[in-house]
């Protein structure tokens, strides 16, 4: 067995809400793993994004004139300073391109990518009685909700998944609320299909991700540093999930060929059909043009060692699919 490469000390990076906190103990965890004398420290940081919960997330960006990443901007801005080695994100809240300066060195064995109703009575999606109110912070759930649902008013709610869950349980109007599920895993608040909530059970149903396909990278962790830290790209590369690297990268590809970010209503999810290094990828993606309230569908299956071929097909497909 190949020996770690040596690596001292490390200062992780990451936001500050429960479930961020959560990955960030994933990350600390796995590497002590690997290097159990490793010294590491962490350092939380606000994101424009978690100060500005007065607004709708689609509108942050715009508010506070950014162009994009707005739970990554100030995490790269401490990367850049030398302040931490590795920021820890949620890797659906990262741009598709990242400047040249930063790289993705690993991502974390990743979680379940299904998107989640959260409702206070059972029945799931179709047991919503006609023009009930579903509360999202995701343009990509809006759009499928209301495709899938066009008689449900969504409504726009913001904060930590708590937060959200909370607001649910105490508001009069909402009925439904659309999560990750794996952020629920994470918090360890999903038990046998139901969330207690202040001793009140809410009820959740998986939503199918061949039709609620899921955003890119979600479920999934990823560190990422300053490119050409040797130190960092040692430890990292140590608990990087290889399979689980190839398949969002794929999904990456998907999203940067379309020019879209993490607020565009865009979902695209990989999988591995067959064992092996080379095993086949499935891509399938699920896009919102402007004004259309039918998304673009499609999906490809394609060598496993060329995500951006495979992005590339994709496109095509749907492309051919639109003008047929």
């Amino acid at each position: 067995m190949k020996e770690a490469p040596e690596v001292k000390s490390i200062i992780l990076g990451t936001r500050g809400s429960a479930l961020a906190l959560a990955q960030a103990e994933m990350a600390e965890s796995a590497l002590r793993a690997v290097f159990p004398d490793l010294d590491i420290k962490r350092r939380v940081i606000k994101t424009t994004g978690d100060r500005r919960t007065d607004i709708p997330l689609s509108e942050v960006a715009r508010a506070a004139d950014m162009d994009k990443g707005v739970f990554t901007k100030e995490l790269e801005v401490s990367l850049q300073n030398g302040e931490i080695d590795i920021a820890v994100h949620s890797l659906k809240d990262m741009p598709s391109l990242l400047d040249e300066e930063f790289s993705i060195a690993a991502i974390l064995p990743r979680a379940s990518r299904k998107d989640v109703l959260i409702g206070k009575e059972s029945g799931g999606l179709e047991g919503l009685r006609h023009g009930a109110k579903v509360a999202t912070s995701s343009v990509r759930r809006r759009r499928l909700l209301e495709s899938m649902r066009p008689d449900l008013e969504i409504v726009d709610i913001r904060g930590n998944v708590p937060t959200r869950i909370r607001k649910l349980r105490e508001s009069e109007e909402l009925e439904g609320l659309l999560l990750a599920k794996a952020g629920l895993c994470r918090l360890e608040l999903l038990h046998d299909g139901v969330v207690d909530s202040g001793g009140e059970v809410l009820y959740v149903e998986e939503l199918d991700e061949t039709v609620f396909v899921p955003a890119a990278g979600q479920g999934a962790v990823g560190l990422e540093i300053r490119s050409g830290d040797m130190n960092a790209l040692n430890a990292c590369k140590e608990i990087n999930d290889g399979n689980t690297m190839r398949v969002v990268d794929a999904e990456r590809r998907f999203l940067a060929l379309l020019g879209a970010g993490c607020e565009t209503p865009v979902g695209v999810a990989a999988e591995i059909e067959e064992d092996g290094d080379l095993g086949e990828i499935r891509l399938r993606a699920v896009v919102f043009e402007d004004g259309e309230s039918v998304p673009l569908r499609g999906e490809v299956l394609g060598a496993g060692d060329d995500p951006e071929g495979l992005a590339v097909k994709l496109l095509a497909a749907m492309k051919d699919s639109k003008s047929s």
